[in-house]
């Protein structure tokens, strides 16, 4: 299988040097700051969309606030599971990194001995991003469009081929998607729970939020009062 990088004429290694080669025209500070996104740059901006994500769940108080928490606590335990599925992949594949096969690559970051496909990395941000796209399309949407930039990157600093990418969007996509099911169906029951509690469940949803707060909000057991009973009244 690592004869699939030997070539210097496939598509795949076209394609890698064409974005590094980014890199090689790129001032060096731009590199510095490419290397530190791509390395943990990106991966903590949509930690931080989860958490965003998750404070405009519990501060809003929706009926589904419970659903809603409980597919944002799925999206970092898919990215752990698709990363552990990863590792017979990489053992079984044992593709070696573009840099040992090729040459006149520009390497952002050196010491990378491990092998290159499925890229962890691209696992890690796209099974983020597919798990808070279940949570809110709004705030995944914008996690999908930083996780494809990510494995840009990864490619960009010269240590993953572009199939390594794909092979990670596809498993995290694939490990957050087809395991959500069984994920909600867990992990719904325990925020219900947690939402229920006087000491944690503004972890749910925040203090003095309820359904229906806000205009219109019914007590439980009033009663309407009807148009012709106000008139009546009047």
């Amino acid at each position: 299988m690592a004869g699939l990088a030997e070539s210097g004429s496939n598509p795949d290694v076209d394609l890698l040097y064409d974005i590094n080669g980014l890199a090689k025209d790129a001032p060096g500070w731009f590199d510095r700051v490419m290397e530190f996104v791509g390395e943990y740059g990106l991966l903590l901006a949509i930690v931080l969309l989860v958490v965003w994500c998750w404070w405009t769940v519990r501060r809003r108080g929706d009926e589904d606030a419970a659903s809603s928490v409980a597919a944002l606590v799925w999206a970092p335990l898919a990215a752990g599971i698709a990363v552990l599925v990863n590792v017979p992949i990489r053992g079984f594949v044992e593709r070696p990194r573009p840099f040992l096969d090729h040459q006149g690559l520009e390497v952002l970051v050196s010491g990378k001995t491990d092998y290159s496909f499925v890229s962890d990395h691209a696992t890690i941000v796209m099974a983020m991003a597919v798990g808070l796209f279940v949570a809110h399309r709004k705030f995944g949407l914008v996690a999908l469009v930083l996780a494809v930039f990510g494995g840009f990157i990864r490619v960009y600093m010269g240590v993953h081929y572009p199939t390594d990418v794909v092979g990670g969007f596809a498993l995290g996509t694939a490990v957050a998607l087809l395991l959500s099911p069984v994920a909600m169906a867990l992990l719904t029951p325990v925020t219900r729970a947690v939402e229920r509690s006087p000491r944690v469940g503004w972890l749910v949803r925040a203090r003095g939020r309820g359904a229906g707060d806000g205009e219109g909000a019914v007590i439980p057991g009033a009663r309407r009062e009807s148009a012709s009973e106000r008139d009546l009244a009047a």
